[in-house]
C-alpha cells in the first residue's frame, strides 16, 4: 500500500522501531539522521496539535497536566522575571540561563513524564510556529512557559485572532447568501 506521497506507509513493525529508538538515552546515538528526523516529526506533531487546542478553547481554561499548579509556581517563583510574551533565546540557551534552568527542570524528573524530551517553543506567542518564531527547549520548559502565557492572558492572543478569522468568515457566508436571495437560479437579479 502506499501513502499519498508515492511513499511506502511504515508497517506498523517499523512504527514500533521508531517508538522504541525514541525512547532510548540520547547518549546510545551519535547524530543518527533517522533518529533526528523521527524526533523532529514528533516535535512538530506536538507544536501543531497545541497550536490547534489554544486556537480553539480559550487558553486560560487550558490544563497541560495534573501538576500545572506546581509546575507555575516554581517557575513564577525561579524565574519571576522572566518575560514571557516574546521569549529573548538568551534567556533558554546562554550558559548562565542554562545554570539557572537545569534545577528547575530536575525537580520534575520523575513526576513529568518525559520532562527533558525536546520539544518546540514559540519565541513570541502572539504568533504561530514558523522557522524564525521557534526554539528548541526541554518539555518541562515548554509547559512552564505555556502554563504561564495561558494563565496569565498572554495566550489569548492566538484564541481570539483565531476566533475573529472564524466570525469573519460566517459573516462574509451570510452577506453571500443574503446578496443572492435576490437572485433566479440564472444569478440574475430578479426585479
Amino acid at each position: 500500500m502506499e501513502a499519498a506521497s508515492g511513499e511506502e506507509a511504515p508497517m506498523s513493525g517499523e512504527l514500533m522501531s521508531v517508538a522504541h529508538a525514541l525512547s532510548l538515552p540520547a547518549d546510545s546515538y551519535g547524530n543518527d539522521p533517522d533518529v533526528e528526523m523521527a524526533w523532529a516529526m514528533r516535535a512538530m506533531q506536538h507544536a501543531e496539535v497545541y497550536y490547534k487546542l489554544i486556537s480553539s478553547v480559550d487558553p486560560q481554561f487550558l490544563k497541560l497536566t495534573k501538576m500545572d499548579d506546581q509546575i507555575y509556581y516554581e517557575f513564577r517563583k525561579n524565574f519571576e522575571q522572566l518575560r514571557i510574551d516574546v521569549l529573548d533565546p538568551e534567556e533558554l540557551k546562554s550558559v548562565s540561563a542554562k545554570e539557572k534552568w537545569r534545577p528547575f527542570c530536575l525537580k520534575f524528573d520523575g513526576v513529568i513524564e518525559d520532562f527533558n524530551y525536546g520539544t518546540l517553543l514559540r519565541l513570541d506567542c502572539s504568533q504561530g510556529y514558523t522557522e524564525e518564531n521557534t526554539i528548541f527547549a526541554t518539555r518541562i520548559q515548554f509547559l512552564a512557559i505555556e502554563i504561564a502565557r495561558n494563565r496569565e492572558g498572554y495566550n489569548k492572543a492566538v484564541y481570539i485572532s483565531v476566533q475573529d478569522k472564524e466570525d469573519e468568515g460566517a459573516n462574509r457566508g451570510e452577506k453571500e447568501i443574503e446578496a443572492n436571495k435576490g437572485m433566479n437560479k440564472r444569478g440574475e437579479t430578479s426585479m
